[in-house]
């Protein structure tokens, strides 16, 4: 089975990533994620910087999702 372009969208929300370096780049603050996406981590600066979820509404909005950061945490070596 293969999902359409539309079913993709639908089962996804836009996040946008709040909080965190000032140097994260504007094109990842804002992402679409799948709908029950509760945490984000991403790759920056040999580190990770981690977002959660503000709050969990199961409601669908058209509004963004905020996520606000919480951490960081350097790569494994």
């Amino acid at each position: 089975m293969t999902s359409s372009p539309e079913n993709v969208v639908e089962n996804t929300i836009e996040a946008v990533l709040v909080g965190g370096p000032n140097d994260l780049p504007a094109t990842v603050r804002t992402q679409r994620l799948p709908q029950d996406g509760q945490k984000i981590k991403i790759h920056h600066r040999g580190g990770y910087e981690h977002f959660e979820r503000e709050i969990d509404d199961p409601a669908p909005s058209p509004d963004p999702v905020v996520f606000r950061w919480t951490t960081r945490t350097r790569v494994a070596e």
